[in-house]
């Protein structure tokens, strides 16, 4: 029985560290950019997101550090056509501008 025990409690061990090894390779994942953070989902089960505490990891690596009043930082976007480009900065001082994240579909 003691011998059953000793497996036992490494095979937990093993369990654990298997799984602290994940969970800190899937928020290592996410801390990279998009392209490498959808290469690395992209093969997981649907069963990992009700193992793994991926929303906290999520919102932790995503948090960023602008708070409310700050400027928002320069960005590109090229357009939808792939023939003209827009940079933030370009209208900076110029009229309000509003940022909308989110979808209108």
């Amino acid at each position: 029985m003691k011998k059953f025990m000793k497996k036992l409690l490494v095979a937990a061990v093993v369990l654990v560290v298997l799984y602290a090894t994940a969970t800190g390779g899937f928020y290592f994942a996410m801390c990279q950019g998009p392209d490498f953070f959808a290469r690395t989902m992209r093969h997981l089960p649907d069963i990992s997101f009700l193992v793994f505490p991926l929303k906290p990891l999520w919102m932790n690596a995503r948090k960023g550090t602008l708070r409310v009043g700050d400027a928002a930082p320069d960005f590109a976007l090229e357009s939808t056509d792939h023939k003209s480009h827009f940079q933030l900065s370009s209208v900076r001082g110029q009229e309000p501008v509003v940022l909308v994240f989110g979808s209108y579909t």
